[in-house]
């Protein structure tokens, strides 16, 4: 039976859950590969001992130990963020050795610099666990759904900003509240930037991209946008139209262009992810041979992603016994074959629009309003006025046809520069049926 030797770098949350994986299942990872997978070594700069099921692995302080240890087959980066972690998966994949990280958000800006030297090195780069935790959304895109053009992807990627929008859902409470309670338990970070404000969904759909177009996507290449700035009035509405409010990132395949954006997005309540709710991930993907699959999962956790990294551990090493390393590329596409990204520009984006507009009471104040509508080209599906107090402004809520995104923008512009506008007005694109 073959040994395949594994050293970590990065003992919190998800390396103690890859370490755990593989000491709970090494005899029925042996069984069915015919493969022994041992945990070698843990390099940790807390130095903290190990637990005592780790006793035949060594520990040390110094990610250098693990990545020029002559008996590792396998370094498993965990430890997150830009550097050093770039550095450590370079000098591993320098030294002959195959890498595996979880780290998103090195690989949407990074991720064609490591391939392309594992390439050249004729070693394997596994990154399953850094889109989706549990969900295997790599390995379905990459491999089971090779023969088709993927026409869109539409997914749920941040279990902290699904949280909080679904407990502004079901409790009717202000996101600085609900944020608070995500924190004290847990799901969400003491900076919640990146979860609450996109910028770790766009991480993830940039490396979907790469994998779905064969191209050369990054993270500035995706327009982002964030629910901080989403009321419980607007929840409110959303469900009085039939709808659910969920962070989306979103690729729709043009042909000669792609989407790429993560913004709040009204969801019909008949549609596959608008009853996934908490912490929980969904992705959608239409393929033009498949049609729609949906893969639903916990997005994070220590043994989800534990048992993500763990599953690119095995592919790995089946390769290495077999020796076919390198059988399918990182992305699924041969790296010549890669193009540089083009990407549809968000001003000609068409789609339906929720609209809430803040104005004072007055005579001739909506015919202003669809006065500026129509001047723009932009059709009125419905419209819903919310009284508020006495002499206060009142909500008067649009939905509109599919209208383009620089005319809807213009359109607002204008809207608020109007003397009876008391407040800027809040827009949320709509998920068109059939997307």
């Amino acid at each position: 039976m073959k040994d395949i030797r594994i050293g970590i770098i990065g003992f919190g949350t998800v390396g103690q859950g890859l370490g755990h994986a593989i000491l709970q299942q090494q005899k029925r990872l042996a069984s069915k590969t015919g493969i022994n997978y041992i945990l070698r070594m843990i390099a940790d700069t807390a130095g903290k001992p190990l637990p005592p099921e780790f006793a035949d692995v060594t520990l040390t302080t110094d990610a250098k130990e693990v990545i020029n240890a002559p008996d590792i087959d396998i370094v498993v980066e965990l430890i997150g963020g830009m550097e050093p972690a770039r550095s450590f998966l370079l000098a591993a994949i320098a030294s002959g050795k195959h890498v595996v990280t979880a780290n998103k958000a090195l690989l949407s800006v990074h991720g064609v610099e490591i391939f392309q030297a594992a390439a050249e090195k004729n070693v394997e780069a596994g990154f399953e666990a850094s889109v989706g935790g549990g969900i295997p959304v790599i390995k379905a895109l990459r491999e089971g759904l090779i023969a088709n053009r993927i026409n869109r992807i539409e997914g749920i990627l941040n279990g902290t900003a699904n949280f909080i929008l679904s407990k502004m859902t079901e409790e009717g409470l202000p996101f600085a509240q609900v944020l608070k309670e995500a924190q004290e338990l847990g799901f969400a970070e003491a900076d919640p930037t990146y979860d609450v404000e996109g910028i770790d969904t766009a991480h993830k759909l940039a490396i979907l991209m790469n994998i779905a177009y064969g191209q050369r996507v990054q993270l500035d290449d995706v327009t982002v946008e964030g629910i901080s700035k989403i009321e419980p009035i607007d929840i409110k509405f959303a469900r009085d139209f039939g709808y659910r409010i969920k962070l989306l990132a979103i690729t729709h395949n043009h042909g000669d262009s792609v989407e790429a954006r993560v913004h709040p997005t009204m969801v019909p309540e008949n549609h596959m992810l608008a009853n996934i709710s908490g912490a929980f991930n969904g992705v959608l993907i239409n393929g033009d041979t498949v049609g729609d699959v949906l893969l639903y999962g916990q997005g994070a956790g220590m043994m989800p992603t534990g048992s993500a990294v763990a599953a690119d551990v095995v592919d790995i090493g089946r390769n290495i016994a077999n020796n076919c390393v390198n059988r399918v590329p990182p992305l699924g596409w041969l790296p010549e074959n890669l193009t540089e990204p083009s990407i549809t520009p968000m001003e000609s984006l068409i789609c339906p629009w929720y609209l809430r507009v803040t104005v004072n009471d007055e005579p001739g104040v909506l015919a202003t309003i669809t006065g500026i509508f129509a001047q723009q080209k932009i059709s009125i599906r419905s419209m819903k006025q919310h009284d508020r107090g006495e002499n206060e402004p009142v909500y008067v809520v649009f939905r509109t046809h599919p209208a383009e995104e620089s005319a809807v923008k213009q359109a607002i512009a204008e809207i608020n520069t109007l003397e009876v506008c008391a407040g800027p007005t809040r827009s949320i694109r709509i998920l068109q049926a059939g997307d």
